[in-house]
């Protein structure tokens, strides 16, 4: 424990303990909400990606595990949709990651600004050998999300796509 002297130029005496500074009493805890805008490119999609994962680890789910690996992925695909079938030229596209207060589930909001084009649900491979390069991206979110869905854009033209994971062992 430190000490700090009572005379500045005499070290040899020393007075009450300093105290303790804890950063807990400082900071609130820490929020389970992460948005923010990113622009509707290749380059916006990977920086939503590496973002998330970043939070995700922060949040308590660390790299390398099946969740954090899954919730990614869905990142990834919900992301790259956003700017390959809903981009609108000078429109941004929009991520939200939510964890409930319990930590057992994350839901994944991505909206953008295309009002036109719908997700469907995703349908087997018309490939019979699955080599099809394209097309496979919900197929992968609704395997991987316990459940994933779509709704109009409330403040705007636009819609958001969203699919929740839920950890599949509780508690952590």
């Amino acid at each position: 424990m430190t000490t700090k002297p009572i005379n500045l130029t005499d070290t040899t005496e020393t007075g009450q303990p300093a105290t303790p500074w804890s950063p807990l009493k400082m900071v609130p805890p820490p929020s389970r909400t992460f948005e923010m805008r990113f622009t509707s490119t290749p380059r916006g999609a990977r920086l939503a990606r590496r973002l998330v994962a970043v939070r995700l680890d922060v949040w308590g789910v660390p790299y390398g595990t099946d969740p954090h690996d899954a919730i990614v992925l869905i990142v990834a695909e919900l992301t790259a949709n956003a700017v390959q079938h809903g981009h609108v030229p000078g429109r941004d596209f929009h991520l939200r990651l939510h964890a409930t207060p319990d930590g057992r589930t994350v839901r994944v909001e991505v909206t953008d600004t295309r009002t036109e084009r719908h997700p469907r649900r995703p349908t087997a491979p018309e490939e019979p050998d699955g080599t099809a390069e394209a097309g496979r991206g919900l197929l992968l979110v609704s395997r991987l999300a316990t459940r994933w869905d779509w709704h109009p854009r409330l403040d705007g033209p636009g819609k958001t796509v969203w699919a929740e994971y839920t950890f599949p062992s509780w508690p952590r």
